[in-house]
């Protein structure tokens, strides 16, 4: 079992900068591939980044490419998404997921790809 707990969520102002952490309790990231999705109220959930166990391979939501980064701690042990210039339409509970890495060149996006949740940090953005 793999517990992933989020944190740095919380109320900003638009155009703010926020930076997200995703931890495993107990293990490293390594022999991950691992994503951030969110979930906005009245929406479906949806793919933002992801990234390799190696923190080499990357893949980005075409939605919000320039606005977003995801990085891993050097020992592996957290997962960062860095937002850049949020706006009120990223309110939302964002999500850190997981999977046992199978092809280390492939990021899914889909949600169904990923066997572990955390249990999500609340993003509010106000105009």
């Amino acid at each position: 079992q793999v517990q992933l707990v989020e944190s740095g969520g919380g109320f900003v102002q638009a155009g703010d900068s926020l930076r997200l952490s995703c931890a495993a309790s107990g293990r490293t990231f390594s022999s991950f591939t691992t994503g951030w999705f969110r979930q906005a109220p009245g929406k479906e959930r949806e793919f933002l980044a992801g990234i390799s166990g190696s923190g080499t391979r990357y893949g980005f939501a075409d939605s919000v490419k320039g606005g977003v980064t995801i990085s891993m701690e050097d020992d592996k042990r957290t997962i960062y998404l860095q937002m850049n210039r949020l706006k009120p339409e990223d309110t939302a509970v964002y999500y850190c997921a997981a999977r046992f890495q199978r092809d280390p060149g492939v990021v899914p996006s889909n949600q169904e790809s990923y066997d572990y949740w955390g249990q999500g940090t609340q993003v509010t953005v106000s105009s």
